[in-house]
């Protein structure tokens, strides 16, 4: 059983940044491909971005790419989530999930994952 734990989220000012991180529970979290979701209230759920078991692999969503990037530090068992240039888009319940599929990331969006965190609300608004 893994346990993941988001945080980091608040209020921000459009232009501005937010770090979030995922951190698991388990010493085993380097066997784990790790993914970013979001979703806003009566929407779909939204794939963000998807990093592998060792960080030589990310994938980003559209919406992400040139202004997200994700990283992990598996000794501190986190994963992290470095958004600027945020955009009222962004607000969301962002969520993290975990997967220990081969090749999970490659499609991370169709893909059931493993485990899942609690979410963390992040609201772009001046």
């Amino acid at each position: 059983q893994v346990q993941l734990v988001e945080s980091g989220g608040g209020l921000v000012q459009p232009g501005g940044s937010l770090r979030l991180s995922c951190t698991g529970s388990t010493f085993t979290f380097n066997y784990y491909h790790i993914s970013w979701f979001r979703q806003v209230p009566g929407k779909e759920r939204e794939g963000v971005s998807c990093i592998n078991v060792d960080g030589g692999s990310t994938n980003y969503a559209d919406s992400a790419k040139g202004r997200f990037t994700i990283s992990r530090d598996n000794i501190r068992s986190t994963v992290y989530l470095q958004m600027d240039n945020l955009e009222p888009e962004d607000t969301a319940v962002y969520y993290c999930a975990a997967s220990g599929t081969e090749e999970y990331c490659s499609d991370y969006e169709f893909q059931p994952a493993y485990y899942w965190g609690q979410g963390t609300q992040v609201t772009v608004s001046s």
